[in-house]
């Protein structure tokens, strides 16, 4: 029990200063109960400062007073303080602030807080992760699709009554097996269901053995960059390029070789110039992300014969190859490899787009020589992917349920591709040229000529749009130098026809705003 202060009469005793009688703003109707709030406001203030070390607290019943709350609630709240330490009680006295936490801890510093040599002892990233912090990749997720939003496929077509029937099934068969802890490398029949699938759809050879579950395709980037670079290796990426790519890479303290993109796709004569030493590249030669070309067939060929000369690794992004709505899908490069067991290709894909993005369900196709690394890697990051989900992941393939929703979604992204032209030729017209797409869920739009020369154009257009919640990203955002004509890299795939035809209403009006901008900002 907390006790309140009794006066002191003695004349001897050492005068006290007025007890603390704390401002806490309190809400009677939050979901946290009074004494929690009041006791973390307490415990902010101790910490802070703003409650003086070795002060004296008024008395209880003040306190309650002061803050019209029962005494109740300020007991509670500070015997909560006492036990932990922050506060301290003496017979006869009352309650104090401790003494006994450090004094540079009690007082935030007002900047940098100097050690007795004089040294800054503030806590600091490493290098490595202060060029990792630059590297942004994501931002706040809305739940309902946004225009433009890139990289997301059509969520609003998936069949979700299917699945539920699927999980539902799964738990009542035996769901106390998918408790459990799994294998690293991934639950089996999901291994061999993929393994079977993009064997036919995309051309890759492989046994499941080699097919390794992960949590996404950017977990499969972050285990193969720590597998196969030390800090200070060098690494191929496309420029311009995805970026969460880019910070796997810094993540592995890889030293990044852009290397241009072309309309031929990766110009690897121009990466063999820059890095021919590279340890790894990366490239996504069936569909580039954010340009939309494919990887040629001369300079795959190319590709396969510099990673052998040089015993490097080829990891290829095949993220959207399935979003292809005419003419023939490319075959994935990793079955042009016939080098096994010691190929120089590892294959990447996800779920993310074709099912939906928070199954977290995406894997790696390595060589028999990396199998065993890959795996304990994957044990070492987080053990193992959510067993139910992988089941119900098997059976959504092995029902072909999986098959009949891929050709859905081709028929719904060709057209939302062809919506988003004759919206966007209709609006829009004067100001932005979309190129042209066979595949995926994103184009590129360039402004036209007379827009073209209005230097940091994309990139105003992109800060109104956030600001009216429109995800537009400048193509600028994804190279490590400017490129020498940005232009706007606009998502449809998640969007309605409807959402389509609006946005680009609205788009007309930023890009109206932003050119005044851009005139007010000459003159001044």
């Amino acid at each position: 029990m907390v006790r309140s202060p009794e006066p002191l009469s003695t004349k001897s005793a050492r005068p006290l200063r007025a007890p603390q009688l704390p401002l806490v703003e309190l809400s009677p109707g939050a979901a946290r109960p009074l004494y929690e709030q009041l006791y973390l406001a307490l415990r902010d203030q101790i910490v802070r400062g703003h409650l003086r070390q070795g002060g004296r607290l008024a008395s209880t019943r003040r306190l309650a007073d002061h803050l019209a709350i029962s005494r109740f609630t300020v007991v509670t709240a500070l015997e909560r303080l006492l036990a932990e330490g922050y506060l301290e009680a003496r017979r006869g006295s009352g309650t104090f602030v401790t003494r006994t936490l450090p004094e540079h801890f009690m007082r935030p510093p007002d900047g940098q807080t100097p050690s007795p040599a004089g040294r800054d002892v503030r806590a600091a990233l490493s290098r490595r992760g202060t060029q990792l912090s630059s590297t942004r990749i994501t931002g706040p997720r809305p739940e309902e699709p946004r225009a433009f939003q890139s990289r997301r496929g059509p969520l609003d077509v998936f069949p979700v009554r299917a699945w539920s029937a699927i999980v539902r099934r799964l738990w009542r068969r035996g769901g106390y097996k998918y408790l459990e802890y799994g294998p690293p490398a991934g639950y089996g029949p999901l291994r061999q269901a993929i393994a079977a699938h993009i064997g036919v759809t995309r051309a890759v050879r492989c046994a499941p053995e080699q097919v390794i579950v992960t949590s996404g395709a950017q977990q499969a980037f972050d285990l193969l960059f720590r597998v196969l670079l030390d800090p200070g290796d060098r690494a191929w990426i496309e420029e311009p390029g995805y970026l969460d790519v880019r910070a796997a890479l810094l993540a592995a303290g890889a030293r990044l070789v852009p290397v241009p993109v072309d309309e031929a796709g990766v110009n690897v004569e121009e990466g063999i110039r820059l890095g021919a030493d590279a340890r790894v590249a990366v490239v996504s030669p069936s569909h580039q992300y954010p340009v939309g070309v494919t990887l040629s067939a001369t300079r795959r060929l190319a590709l396969l014969g510099w990673a052998r000369s040089r015993g490097a690794w080829i990891v290829e992004d095949d993220y959207d190859s399935y979003f292809r709505y005419s003419g023939r899908p490319m075959s994935a490069l990793q079955g042009v490899d016939r080098a096994t067991p010691h190929a120089h290709v590892i294959y990447v894909g996800t779920f993310s787009k074709t099912v939906f993005p928070s199954l977290r369900l995406g894997f790696c196709v390595v060589p028999e020589s990396l199998v065993d690394a890959v795996i304990n890697a994957r044990a070492i990051a987080d053990r193992n992917s959510p067993m139910i989900d992988q089941a119900a992941l098997t059976e959504f393939i092995a029902s072909g349920q999986y098959e009949r929703h891929l050709r859905r979604l081709r028929l719904v992204c060709e057209e939302r591709y062809h919506a988003m032209r004759l919206h966007f030729e209709r609006v829009l017209g004067e100001k932005l040229t979309l190129s042209a797409a066979s595949a995926g869920t994103h184009v590129l739009a360039h402004f036209r000529r007379r827009l073209a020369n209005d230097p940091g154009l994309a990139i105003r257009v992109s800060h109104l749009a956030a600001a009216e919640g429109m995800v537009v990203f400048p193509l600028s955002r994804y190279c490590l130098t400017p490129p020498a004509r940005d232009a706007l890299v606009l998502g449809f795939g998640g969007l309605s026809t409807r959402r389509i035809a609006a946005g680009a209403d609205r788009l007309a009006a930023i890009i109206r705003r932003a050119r005044e901008s851009g005139r007010r900002a000459r003159r001044s």
